[in-house]
């Protein structure tokens, strides 16, 4: 069995849904629904990401993503990019239930730019609310233990620290907090925003991360089609090499070659 094979029946679970590919990808920022239906297809994603403030979900009379992205083949997460007070995301969610039936969500509430953190005393009264209302909450949030503990323990199905800011490509900017996240979770734990190439992919399921979720790092690529094709093999190196443990880190050099038996 190959590299890219062995990654297939490693799946995971989320909310009771169980999935192969480890990455999610988001469905906004591309030149067209036609790039968009290509790329999310090249990333072998199962779950894909959607803006309902943003993409056309419910008008016929203009293009829907629905025509592009099949939500019989996908898992669609409506997410609240957009919103930057609990009550907003709250009747966004709510709406987006109403229009598709979606129970499985992704929570975002947003500080003011330019930085976009994640404002975590607005995402934990609005994480609070949707549970209550029987939502399944995937939460975004700051690299913060403490806030990430409570959010697991209030209901939320995944937690997921940024990476870096959001649209940023600045990569984890701070992989030992991640690590910590990883260790004390007890639900999946994804990085979401700040990936800007597949290295920074690779980093974060070498850390341990359970899956990766990123947008503009496919859909701002040159090419977004090749870039999400490359996205999808570095999650699956960085899973397999998290599997196979590293070597350890050591200060000096040790010769590949033994040094008893020589030829002389």
């Amino acid at each position: 069995m190959d590299g890219i094979a062995a990654t297939q029946d490693d799946s995971w679970t989320v909310a009771g849904r169980t999935f192969r590919s480890r990455l999610i990808v988001g469905t906004g920022k591309y030149k067209s629904l036609e790039e968009t239906a290509e790329a999310i297809a090249a990333s072998g994603a199962e779950i894909v990401t959607v803006a309902v403030r943003r993409v056309n979900l419910s008008d016929p009379a203009a293009p829907m993503l629905q025509d592009f992205v099949d939500p019989k083949r996908y898992t669609y997460l409506p997410n609240t990019a957009g919103c930057h007070t609990a009550k907003d995301a709250v009747r966004t969610l709510r709406l987006a239930r109403e229009a598709g039936g979606w129970n499985l969500v992704k929570l975002e509430v947003l500080g003011p730019p330019p930085h976009l953190y994640p404002d975590m005393q607005a995402t934990l009264e609005a994480a609070e609310a949707l549970i209550k209302d029987g939502f399944e909450v995937m939460v975004y949030c700051a690299d913060d233990p403490v806030a990430a503990k409570r959010l697991e323990d209030m209901g939320c199905v995944a937690i997921m620290p940024l990476g870096a800011p959001i649209g940023s490509g600045l990569g984890l900017q701070n992989p030992a907090m991640i690590a910590m996240l990883i260790e004390q979770a007890k639900v999946p734990l994804l990085v979401d925003a700040g990936v800007g190439t597949a290295s920074d992919a690779a980093i974060a399921m070498e850390l341990g991360c359970t899956a990766v979720l990123l947008n503009s790092a496919i859909a701002h690529a040159g090419d977004p089609i090749r870039m999400a094709r490359a996205m999808g093999l570095a999650v699956q190196a960085g899973r397999l090499a998290h599997l196979a443990g590293r070597m350890p880190r050591r200060m000096g050099a040790d010769p590949s070659s033994p040094l008893t038996g020589l030829i002389r």
